[in-house]
């Protein structure tokens, strides 16, 4: 029997799942190979989804078709909208998952995922043939073969764990190592190197005080992930917060000396905005405490994860710690926290589809690119899938700009600059928030996805109903006025002035103070006017009301955003042999060569390009 596909997706994480479902909704034949078909989707560390920038990136895979969004709705414990006492371009969803559900409901999206199938092997080398991928050979010394391969291997690859001076092979506790599968990939010219990352100890709920913790609670509106899935149904449950203590550490600091950080043992590097408990004792030494997150892993289970407390040290050192904290001084623990070391693959030798610029057919996604993150992970899986199908059919591939998407950014960024330590999104990464707010993902992407085939007809329908109620409210506002009779008291009793004439709707909705609900209090047409949306109108008054508060900021920002687009539609690449190129400064040279960018604008961002070397690049162009 000889196995041939169009896509083979190597790994069964969160960019595995998103490229092997998003190739075959696609039409592309697709095996996803994973060591262990009961650990599909497995949330290696905190069993959660989205925060700030992420849960952006989640609604981007949610509007594109993607599955996480999904996923995390049907299986979240908890639900919070981060950052609502901002503005709308950092609100940020985040939601605490049932680890053991989150597997399941990915495995039942998989096993119900037409052209897909699923093999549990492990993959031991790749297969190539004239620079173009042929497949790879299993540990089993089974011959898969394909026309293009996404790799999404994630912390596996020659994987080692640290906890004290103790050091393990594999690529998640209990779970072994791939050894020799980086080797055959690097032989062809692919540069890779050494990251590392972690994960804090587990705790028993029945050994935990939680009367002398601060509990936070979810909340329980109408907002979720997917723009058109149902609302979550499974219990919501509260995390608990606590602080470290100068008793706890002190028992850190004896350990700091055995810690794999810091004694020479790790040599990788790791995540500045994730550090373990004992980094943030070296680089913070006058704090006396710093905060901890009790949150719970699902509602079956009495396992739990302490949040804020990553570490490696060893394992004694760590329970004697905790014990100091009075909430946690009879915790029982599951296991200690560990460090995991792993290989990683050069992104910036990717084209911007996450196509390998070195063997054709080939595409990397999720850690192997120097990310951390289930979502960032989610995000690239689901673009490499796409233009891995797309390829096989012979057309353009999928690309999304940096005013388009958060994830447009990651990849941009990626490939561009590359990485020296785990890449994680943050809205500062963006220079177009307000444009790539959560609340409008399908806005920005959804008919693109459809155009391609990745998001389905029932999806791009809801969207055309969605955008159609938006637009009537929003002609509503714009073209209805009120006399100040009705509503200057009501301003009055909100402090702002009153007004003097019939006004629109639109112009008193941009007042800071004033906002739908409460208005429709008093101007009882608005209120028909949102409630005439057949189903989650919340979701769309919301939306609505976001570009009425917010017209001025979001045309100016696409303004410049178009100004931008000038810069990307100067194709460069192939055009110029750098080396020869002297005006150019000797490092824009050198960077220019070893990245060869697309576009005048991808050149632009790369570190070391000056402005002036844009400019000579343009003259050049004109010539």
């Amino acid at each position: 029997m000889k196995f041939k596909y169009d896509v083979l997706v190597i790994g069964g994480g969160h960019a595995g799942c998103e490229a092997a479902t998003a190739a075959a909704n696609m039409g592309a034949t697709t095996c996803l190979v994973t060591m262990d078909m009961n650990k599909i989707g497995q949330m290696s560390c905190n069993p959660a989804v989205g925060g700030i920038a992420k849960g952006q990136i989640v609604r981007e895979i949610d509007a594109l078709g993607g599955h996480m969004g999904l996923v995390t709705d049907a299986t979240a414990i908890q639900f919070r909208m981060l950052n609502r006492s901002k503005g709308p371009a950092v609100w940020s969803p985040r939601a605490q998952c049932d680890r053991g559900k989150f597997i399941w409901e990915w495995r039942t999206i998989l096993d119900h995922t037409d052209h897909l199938d699923i093999f549990q092997d492990q993959a031991d080398e790749l297969l190539v043939e004239n620079d173009k991928v042929l497949g790879v050979k299993t540990i089993w010394g089974i011959d898969i073969y394909a026309r293009t391969v996404v790799i999404t291997a994630g912390t596996f690859l020659n994987g080692l764990m640290h906890i004290g001076k103790r050091k393990v092979e594999g690529g998640r506790c209990a779970e072994p190592a791939v050894h020799n599968f980086t080797e055959s990939i690097t032989r062809h010219g692919i540069r890779a190197d050494r990251m590392k990352t972690g994960t804090p100890v587990r705790i028993d709920r029945r050994s935990v005080h939680f009367d002398e913790m601060e509990p936070q609670p979810g909340e329980t509106d109408y907002h979720q992930f997917s723009f058109y899935g149902p609302h979550r149904h499974l219990p919501q449950l509260p995390c608990w917060t606590c602080n470290t203590n100068e008793e706890a550490h002190e028992v850190l600091r004896r350990g700091v000396a055995d810690s794999p950080l810091f004694n020479g043992q790790i040599k990788s590097t790791g995540p500045r905005y994730c550090p373990s408990i004992e980094t943030k004792l070296v680089t913070f030494p006058d704090k006396n405490s710093h905060p901890l997150f009790l949150e719970p892993e699902g509602v079956d289970t009495n396992e739990m994860y302490l949040n804020g407390f990553s570490s490696s040290m060893p394992w004694d050192i760590q329970l004697e710690a905790i014990h100091k904290i009075p909430a946690l001084r009879d915790a029982k623990i599951y296991r200690p926290g560990y460090a995991i070391e792993y290989d990683y693959f050069d992104p910036t030798q990717l084209k911007q589809s996450l196509e390998s610029k070195v063997i054709e057919g080939l595409f990397f996604a999720g850690q192997v690119n120097g990310t951390t993150g289930y979502e960032e992970a989610g995000g690239q899986g689901l673009v490499a899938g796409i233009n891995a199908a797309l390829l096989c059919a012979g057309k353009e591939p999928f690309v999304m700009n940096r005013d388009e998407s958060y994830i447009g950014v990651l990849i941009d960024d990626l490939t561009t600059k590359g990485v020296d330590e785990p890449y994680r999104m943050f809205t500062s990464r963006a220079e177009y928030r307000i444009l790539l707010r959560q609340d409008d993902a399908d806005a920005r992407l959804t008919e693109r996805a459809y155009n391609i085939g990745i998001a389905k007809q029932d999806r791009y329908d809801w969207w055309i109903q969605k955008k159609e109620h938006i637009n009537r409210i929003l002609d509503f506002c714009n073209n209805t006025s009120v006399k100040p009779e009705v509503v200057n008291g009501f301003l009055a009793q909100l402090g702002t002035s009153p007004i003097k004439g019939a006004t629109k709707i639109v112009d008193l909705v941009a007042r800071p103070q004033v906002n739908f609900d409460n208005l429709s209090a008093v101007v009882p047409s608005l209120k028909e006017a949102i409630e005439a949306s057949p189903n989650r109108k919340e979701e769309i008054a919301e939306a609505a009301e976001i570009k009425l508060k917010y017209k001025g900021y979001i045309e100016r920002e696409r303004v410049f955003a178009e100004k931008m687009h000038r810069l990307e539609d100067i194709k460069i690449k192939g055009h110029f042999k750098y080396s020869e190129l002297h005006d150019l400064s000797t490092e824009c040279r050198q960077k220019l060569e070893q990245i060869q960018p697309e576009t005048l604008a991808q050149a632009s961002r790369i570190p070391g390009v000056s402005p002036s070397d844009i400019n000579v690049l343009l003259v050049l162009m004109g010539r």
